[in-house]
């Protein structure tokens, strides 16, 4: 579905973008609109954070640095976004502060009536717990679904602290509440030491690929592309971005910061060589503005939001990848 003559956001040659309401990008809020394709909500939740909080507070940050996009015309893309589709920001999820459990059942309850097969929902965190409840709403709708996790960190280790549910376990709950499809998940831009080697053996029961940054020291982006494309198929992928997944020097205001990341360019690079893919559902988390400087995560982190919208409303238009061409490539 793709609504009609969509509402789009303010026009910033008639209002300047520091001014007015400051929706995602400044485009509608969802009461403002009778339907629509796609929607942007905030959850504002850290309870499960490990180590420095305050992603609480990323989806007005991100909101706020969306101001300076120019979100007419994707030049990358080839695609007019909120000219193609209505977009809508739905706000934020209200939830509790104090009660994991009781905190992922409530972004549940509300993420779920804002998808459906004609729509799509994107997140904004929030720490990374909050893609948990995200899959369970997506798996309502879809049934499961591959993962593509791009991230510092692998986020299926069992427990912290005897919580199940963390920012940092909530990968694994996902395996083994069956909301993944089997084999078709990958994680990229992992880095760093690990608890116990055995962490990585575990995550390869648990069906995920893992590509690490140091492998795009190797193949660079177009083969981490290509084994990305090959390992996601033709399946519905739900797309969970750490901001964490860039180097510090690109993210700083983050929670748990690792050296040797991604450079923003190719975070953005390996989103816009997917085109084509399935994507039913999207989340970007774990911006924490206390520690960031001059807005640049905030900024990273809108501009990946948008790159995700693009993407979604050119599957809408048609565009596919073939995967048989794809795998005699591979093959080749």
């Amino acid at each position: 579905m793709t609504i009609s003559n969509p509402i789009g956001p303010v026009d910033a040659t008639k209002v300047p973008r520091y001014a007015g309401l400051g929706t995602f990008a400044r485009l509608p809020q969802i009461d403002r609109v009778q339907d629509y394709d796609i929607a942007i909500v905030g959850v504002p939740f850290d309870g499960g954070t490990s180590f420095r909080p305050g992603a609480r507070f990323a989806p007005a940050a991100v909101r706020e640095a969306s101001r300076l996009l120019r979100p007419g015309y994707h030049v990358e893309l080839d695609v007019e976004p909120v000219n193609e589709s209505q977009v809508v920001d739905a706000g934020d999820i209200a939830c509790t502060p104090y009660d994991i459990t009781r905190a992922v059942q409530e972004i549940e309850e509300q993420a779920f009536p804002l998808m459906g097969r004609d729509r799509r929902l994107i997140s904004i965190g929030g720490d990374h717990t909050i893609a948990l409840p995200m899959l369970r709403a997506v798996n309502k709708v879809h049934g499961p679904v591959a993962l593509l996790h791009f991230d510092a960190h692998l986020d299926t280790w069992d427990t912290y602290f005897d919580q199940p549910v963390t920012h940092g376990t909530m990968f694994r709950r996902a395996f083994e509440e069956g909301l993944l499809v089997e084999d078709r998940s990958i994680h990229v831009g992992i880095r760093g030491p690990v608890y116990d080697r055995n962490d990585f053996l575990r995550d390869h029961e648990f069906g995920f690929q893992i590509l690490r940054c140091s492998d795009l020291d190797v193949i660079g982006v177009p083969g981490a592309i290509q084994r990305v494309k090959e390992r996601l198929g033709g399946t519905p992928v739900y797309v969970s971005i750490d901001i964490d997944v860039l180097d510090p020097a690109f993210a700083p205001g983050t929670g748990t910061p690792e050296m040797g990341g991604l450079h923003s360019r190719e975070l953005l690079a390996l989103l816009r060589g997917l085109n084509g893919i399935n994507i039913v559902g999207a989340d970007v988390v774990e911006v924490a503005p206390a520690y960031d400087h001059a807005d640049v995560t905030s900024l990273a982190a809108a501009t990946v939001v948008f790159d995700l919208l693009a993407l979604m409303v050119n599957r809408d238009k048609g565009a596919t990848f073939d995967e048989e061409e794809l795998l005699l490539t591979v093959d080749h």
